[in-house]
């Protein structure tokens, strides 16, 4: 049953492998035609080249950092905010980087957890 499971997840990665490539070469293709590349375009590009990022790391190790999920959202609501420009209510702008915020906290403590700069480091095990 594991080794079932765990085809499936390939075939999975396989598949998003490939729809990733062919959106990214789409933007591509659209930025050429329209001769115009927007901050909102880079963005998106980013988050393509961090998608492929998380399906290499889950390749080589079969598990997903935690980082990598929160980096592309981060990426993406800086994306949305960009796309709506003035027309955003600030309010909404408000909670939105208050998002941001609390994505970047959440990348830090899981980034320092086991620093002994913050006296969380992992506890050795005695015999």
């Amino acid at each position: 049953m594991e080794n079932i499971v765990k085809q499936i997840q390939l075939i999975a990665l396989v598949i998003i492998l490939a729809a990733t490539i062919i959106a990214f070469g789409i933007e591509i293709y659209q930025m050429i035609v329209v001769k115009k590349v927007t901050l909102a375009d880079l963005l998106l590009l980013f988050l393509y080249l961090e998608v492929l990022a998380m399906v290499r790391v889950f390749w080589e190790s079969q598990s997903i950092q935690i980082t990598l999920p929160l980096f592309i959202a981060i990426t993406a609501l800086s994306r949305f905010i960009i796309l709506q420009g003035k027309s955003i209510n600030p309010e909404v702008l408000l909670y939105e980087a208050g998002a941001i915020v609390l994505i970047a906290i959440a990348i830090l403590v899981l980034r320092f957890r086991n620093s002994p700069l913050f006296g969380l480091e992992k506890k050795k095990k005695t015999k």
